[in-house]
């Protein structure tokens, strides 16, 4: 057996050299250059310029960074770029219509009050609108009542709101009013929700 000539054996990638990526963001498909080790959230803020996004804590533990991959909520701080590429990515500037016309999650924290300083806004609102469509899935959450666990939508009432938004952080307290906008956006979208 003959061995391979050393300049045609194996092509060698640099595994710490910048990869180039197409990311589906916002229903747009942007190529971006990132490293590695880049997070969702540094690409989308950093090398996109969507600052919508917070970053928080860059640990997972506010929920400020929350986006949506394939309609379901992710932390992007924790969320490598890389893992993110086959993914439809939603950030808080793609909820509104083209035209501008708020998203119904996005006006009711506006005539709600659901906000003070609107630092955790974006991610609080990513958050909402995924509560949503958890609960019509009928995804449980440790609030729910057991009755409900298999007969379908979950009953989105204010306990099951808060512990569903349980992992977005509102330093200025806004929570009452986060569940008021939450709660009339489910019962809008389903008039029989209490």
């Amino acid at each position: 057996m003959v061995a391979p000539r050393p300049d045609t054996a194996f092509a060698v990638h640099d595994p710490l050299a910048a990869v180039t990526l197409r990311l589906t963001v916002n229903g747009a498909v942007t190529e971006v250059s990132v490293e590695p080790w880049t997070t969702l959230l540094d690409a989308l803020r950093e090398r996109i310029g969507l600052t919508g996004t917070k970053k928080g804590c860059d640990h997972g533990a506010c929920g400020a960074c929350t986006v949506l991959i394939d309609g379901r909520r992710v932390l992007s701080c924790l969320t490598l770029a890389l893992s993110a590429r086959d993914g439809a990515i939603t950030t808080i500037e793609g909820l509104a219509a083209p035209d501008g016309t708020l998203h119904p999650m996005q006006r009711a924290f506006a005539e709600h009050d659901a906000l003070q300083c609107g630092y955790c806004t974006p991610g609080q609102i990513m958050s909402a609108v995924a509560v949503l469509a958890e609960a019509d899935a009928g995804r449980p959450s440790a609030a729910t009542d057991p009755a409900h666990r298999v007969t379908g939508r979950a009953v989105l009432d204010e306990r099951e709101i808060r512990e569903r938004m349980s992992g977005n952080l509102c330093r200025c307290a806004a929570y009452q009013n986060i569940v008021a906008a939450v709660r009339e956006v489910a019962e809008a979208t389903d008039p029989s929700r209490p």
